[in-house]
Parts: C-alpha cells; sequence; structure tokens
C-alpha cells in the first residue's frame, strides 16, 4: 500500500488513515524512522521488545538441549 504526505510548515505528516488502520496504528504510538539511501523508512515501534523477540529462530534451537548448552558456555566464564 502506498500514499502521499505533505510535509506541513512544522515539519510534521499525516500518515493516511488507510495505512494506519492497516498497521493498527493509534495517536501517541511511536514510530522507528530509519533513512535508507534517498528513502525515509517509518515502522512501528513495538509495544514490548522482549514480546516482539520472543521465539525468534527457534528453529535453531529446537534439537538443542539449552540447559546443557547454558552450562557449557558458562564453563568458559571461569
Amino acid at each position: 500500500m502506498r500514499g502521499t504526505v505533505k510535509l506541513s510548515a512544522k515539519h510534521q505528516i499525516v500518515i493516511p488513515r488507510d495505512i494506519r488502520r492497516q498497521l493498527g496504528l493509534a495517536a501517541g504510538d511511536g514510530l522507528l524512522v530509519e533513512v535508507q539511501g534517498n528513502a525515509i523508512l517509518l515502522v512501528p515501534r513495538p509495544r514490548s521488545y522482549a514480546r516482539r523477540l520472543r521465539g525468534l529462530h527457534k528453529e535453531v534451537w529446537r534439537d538443542v538441549d539449552t540447559a546443557a548448552y547454558v552450562r557449557e558456555e558458562r564453563k568458559g566464564w571461569r
């Protein structure tokens, strides 16, 4: 989905309603801003980074005894 916005005199933009609805954005929600080359990327800020990262790459740990792995790693700390 694409939209067009205009920069106001106060350097503000309004995100089109269809895009806000699609992303579930509400007043007061945060956005992460990134410059990629000649483009500005706006991404909704996660409400909880812990929830956002939970389960990430779980397939890597599928056949691993995680308790044994942590014990071995901790041995290297000594």
